[in-house]
């Protein structure tokens, strides 16, 4: 039990730093849109947030921080999927690989808040 934890805490981490990564890819396209260039700022620090709070939470010195920063990781999980339906609406290039990351943004959002219920037992 405790082995396939660890490995799904390892690959959900995995998953955050491609999450990130996929953010960053989208924001470069989206800056050739000098309309969606703010835009594109935020979703950089939101999309981003997400990862770091979660390994953020693993120097935690208690139960109260660790859950702190899951939280805070689903406020910037939640955020990143409102940029990225404005980046969708505004977009129709970007559009598809928008709906892709909010999908994953969503999953993320849904693991996140699972794991502060489960934490909050």
């Amino acid at each position: 039990m405790e082995m396939e934890k660890d490995q799904f805490k390892s690959e959900f981490s995995a998953r955050l730093v491609n999450f990130s990564l996929e953010i960053i890819k989208l924001c470069r396209k989206i800056k050739k849109d000098n309309g969606l260039m703010l835009i594109a700022d935020q979703l950089i620090r939101s999309g981003c947030s997400i990862g770091a709070n979660v390994i953020e939470a693993k120097c935690s010195r208690s139960k109260k921080e660790y859950a702190r920063y899951f939280s805070i990781a689903l406020n910037s999980a939640n955020e990143t999927i409102y940029w990225l339906i404005l980046v969708e609406n505004s977009n129709r290039e970007l559009s598809v690989f928008c709906k892709e990351l909010r999908t994953g943004a969503q999953e993320i959002a849904r693991i996140l808040a699972s794991s502060l219920i489960t934490m909050k037992k």
